[in-house]
């Protein structure tokens, strides 16, 4: 597949909820640049024996990241505010309106005012949730944390991260009571309680701190890479539309990196022909090399619409960027639209 037709099947398969999606990416030959959409393991290994010659980019893709706020007491404020500006779609579970009012004013994407109980019914949980319980009170922590680990047995799909205020002691209690309930071990040993690295957290934004600190380590332990969230998939297909507002783009992911690079491969940029962006790949001047390439690929008529390039950030030119990190990264830069 190319261009439209393969992001909108991705848009429609990550809308339907598919998880196990690999995209892969041919990099070399006469294919350079052609794109297949794989679902499951199976999918995977077939293509993977069929295409042992040129080089290909294989990206296991991960939906964007949700997180799941139980409570909406003084320290999910904090939690809420840091979780949008970390990208994720927040929803927020608490049974209280004044409450409830408090964390649609700190950005929440979702409240649910209702009993936790009710309000975990509307939500979906998967693979890339995030859930954070610190509700008022001990009993609603148990409540919550239970209706979670009973509805990933039931699923048989375990989210990504559940953590649980509490002190030690407090904690081994209700993961005693979670075994008195019938929780297997293995879930319960997932289970981060006392939530958040120990970094001797105090004030509400310490511990949010502590909390996504958690969070962004077993987020970067994963396989999957960042993938194409909904804001990037919606901006791509825009490209492709008709009319005199159609502006096409060019779309940077990192694919390889050595060194201390500052982000991950997987991690994607688009670059419009007007000059604005959507994400980033790093900044300074290796953002700036790349996205100059970029523009040469939309503006001169016979340059490729596909190709990979080599950005080597020595760590002098890092350091007279003011980055501390430097290294080599491989982008592959696609153009997009009509």
């Amino acid at each position: 597949m190319k261009g439209k037709e393969f992001y909108q099947i991705l848009k429609e398969r990550q809308t339907a909820g598919a998880t196990d999606l690999t995209a892969a990416t041919i990099l070399e030959g006469a294919e350079a640049g052609e794109k297949f959409l794989l679902e499951g393991e199976e999918k995977v290994r077939v293509f993977a024996d069929s295409h042992m010659g040129p080089r290909v980019f294989m990206e296991r893709l991960g939906r964007s990241p949700k997180l799941l706020v139980f409570g909406a007491g003084h320290v999910s404020m904090p939690i809420i505010r840091i979780g949008k500006m970390l990208q994720f779609s927040v929803t927020v579970l608490e049974d209280r309106p004044k409450f409830a009012d408090q964390a649609r004013r700190a950005g929440a994407d979702r409240v649910i005012c209702e009993p936790f109980s009710r309000g975990l019914d509307q939500v979906e949980l998967g693979p890339d949730t995030y859930v954070v319980i610190v509700t008022r009170g001990h009993r609603y922590d148990e409540d919550c944390l239970y209706g979670v680990l009973s509805r990933e047995k039931e699923s048989g799909t375990a989210c990504a991260y559940v953590g649980m205020m509490g002190s030690r002691r407090r904690t081994a209690m209700v993961r005693e009571r979670m075994r008195e309930l019938g929780i297997a071990e293995e879930e319960i040993r997932r289970l981060h309680a006392p939530i958040g690295l120990a970094i001797g957290a105090e004030t509400p934004e310490d511990i949010a701190v502590s909390i996504f600190a958690q969070i962004i380590q077993v987020k970067n332990e994963a396989e999957r890479t960042e993938g194409y969230p909904q804001e990037l998939l919606d901006a791509i297909l825009e490209g492709y539309g008709s009319g005199e507002k159609t502006v096409r783009a060019v779309l940077a992911t990192i694919i390889s990196r050595q060194g201390s690079a500052p982000r991950s491969v997987g991690t994607k940029m688009l670059i419009r022909e007007d000059g604005t962006t959507l994400g980033t790949i790093g900044g300074g001047c290796a953002e700036s090399a790349v996205m100059q390439k970029a523009f040469q690929m939309m503006r001169i008529p016979e340059s490729p619409r596909f190709l990979v390039t080599v950005v080597d950030m020595t760590a002098r030119e890092a350091e007279e960027e003011g980055m501390v990190c430097g290294g080599r990264i491989q982008v592959m830069l696609e153009v997009t639209g009509s």
